[in-house]
């Protein structure tokens, strides 16, 4: 990852963010408090697990990829439109988030909403992740441990289309992907990339595919802890 460049739309709360976008888009999705809660927490992991918790990132292995949630420019584009769609409904549940959105948007102008921390944060939830939220209440039973609920929607950000395979299957963790290019997407992911067993592999289930995400684990930890924060009772 290189440093954000000049010009760049920083937040002065970033991760507070990112859980008001997950939260507010899941409500909008059909999501219960609960859950709702969920999707905020999980997105908040996908933005550490793709830039560290840092805002606005440039990357310096793609030119393509930019921004706080690592998007391309044709993802950027069908984020915004999903969210013109969606928007009237999350204006019922939050209305307060669409004034905020307002001003951001005001703000970007007719730069990059890549390099606005908010919008390239709520065009990236909408273009890969807001589809999926209404079946949270499923995955979670599936898979009850959050960093774990992480994972998957990171996943969905590298793998996407086996990704939503697996979770229609109705059995997630026992999906077996065997596609040589869908190896390699994960390996140049750093996943079954170290020793010769894991290099030698052709097929994985997506339990094995979770497991050898654990270069992940720092940053999904430190956004876990961070959620914690940000949901701890305010000192008076």
């Amino acid at each position: 990852m290189q440093s954000p460049p000049s010009g760049a739309q920083d937040s002065k709360t970033p991760f507070d963010d990112v859980v008001a976008l997950g939260a507010a888009i899941g409500r909008a999705k059909g999501l219960d408090a609960a859950h709702a809660e969920i999707a905020g927490r999980i997105s908040l992991g996908i933005f550490f697990a793709e830039t560290g918790g840092v805002q606005n990132l440039e990357n310096a292995r793609s030119s393509a990829y930019k921004g706080s949630y690592q998007t391309g420019p044709s993802e950027d584009r069908i984020g915004q439109k999903k969210w013109a769609a969606l928007k009237e409904k999350v204006a019922a549940v939050d209305s307060a988030l669409i004034a905020r959105d307002e001003k951001e948007q005001a703000r970007v102008g007719k730069h990059s909403q890549r390099y606005n921390h908010w919008t390239a944060v709520r065009n990236g939830i909408m273009n890969a992740h807001a589809d999926l939220f209404p079946q949270l209440p499923a995955i979670v039973k599936a898979l009850p441990e959050p960093i774990d609920q992480i994972r998957l929607f990171e996943l969905i950000q590298i793998v996407p289309t086996p990704t939503r395979a697996a979770i229609k299957s109705g059995d997630l963790l026992n999906y077996r992907v065997s596609d040589r290019r869908i190896m390699g997407y994960l390996r140049n992911n750093s996943m079954f990339t170290f020793g010769k067993k894991d290099r030698a592999r052709t097929s994985a289930t997506y339990r094995e595919i979770m497991d050898a995400m654990w270069l992940f684990n720092g940053s999904l930890r430190r956004a876990l802890a961070k959620y914690d924060e940000i949901k701890a009772p305010k000192k008076k």
